[in-house]
């Protein structure tokens, strides 16, 4: 079940109610079961991928700075990098993200004295619960073509692939269409499915795991609250400069008369 308005709940709930489409349980899964999320790839990108090993040691990364935390599942073989991750709403950066992480991993796995014909064949893929170009598919799959013939390829090496749980029924892959029914909440249909949720009941019962996702949470909750009060602050100064009355700013913004006031009080002392 998808929660319309999770920062409502407690991190304790968050927790209870989590499903592989929570990015935390979703990282631990894939992070500390690299068969599994080979066995993934191989579902989502339909072929066959030799054994992969997870990038680096594991670390859960909280950063306080203004972009948030990353947990990213970021795997590799002896030919191609692979980036999976697990995306609930829309963000409406999602393209420009997946530009970004692709130039890192090439940045990443290229070494000094390789030659560019060295770089591994490199995929990222977002599942994402609500149809972020909203063209109704299950899933959109990208590579650079020419504009002026798109039969010719450029050969980059270089793909991105977005799978929309939310239109899974129109997907004919049956696996990818079982595993994207798990992420919606549904019930398992078949034998990788059930797995998938067997690992998310397990992950759910790790205390460590527990403890690291409350301070993640406590974290990520910090992070909105004060981007909300700072948006808040910008909008009643710009308000307040264009001629708007305190009260109105209040209203409008739905914050208090005091506080609007505090606010354009310590603005006009810092000029």
């Amino acid at each position: 079940m998808i929660i319309a308005n999770e920062h409502e709940l407690t991190p304790e709930e968050k927790w209870n109610r989590a499903t592989i489409a929570n990015n935390f349980i979703f990282y631990k899964v894939m992070r500390n079961n690299p068969d599994v999320c080979k066995e993934l790839l191989e579902i989502l990108l339909e072929m066959e991928i030799e054994k992969i090993e997870m990038r680096g040691e594991e670390t859960v990364e909280i950063d306080f700075g203004s972009k948030g935390i990353r947990l990213d599942v970021y795997a590799k073989n002896s030919s191609q990098l692979f980036n999976l991750e697990m995306q609930s709403t829309d963000t409406k950066e999602l393209p420009e993200r997946a530009r970004y992480y692709q130039g890192s991993m090439d940045v990443d796995s290229l070494k000094s004295e390789q030659v560019y014909k060295d770089l591994k064949d490199s995929y990222v893929i977002f599942i994402c619960i609500p149809d972020i170009f909203e063209k109704g598919l299950a899933s959109y799959s990208f590579e650079n073509l020419c504009r002026e013939d798109n039969t010719v390829h450029l050969n980059d090496r270089a793909y991105k692939h977005f799978f929309i749980a939310s239109n899974c029924d129109k997907i004919l892959n049956e696996k990818q269409k079982a595993f994207l029914k798990v992420v919606l909440g549904q019930k398992a249909s078949d034998t990788f499915s059930k797995k998938i949720e067997e690992l998310t009941e397990e992950a759910k019962h790790n205390t460590q795991w527990r403890l690291q996702y409350m301070e993640w949470e406590r974290q990520r909750t910090y992070d909105f609250e004060n981007g909300k009060e700072a948006k808040a602050r910008e909008d009643a100064i710009g308000l307040f400069e264009n001629g708007v009355s305190v009260e109105i700013i209040a209203k409008s913004l739905k914050l208090k008369k005091e506080d609007v006031e505090k606010i354009v009080k310590e603005e006009c002392s810092t000029n």
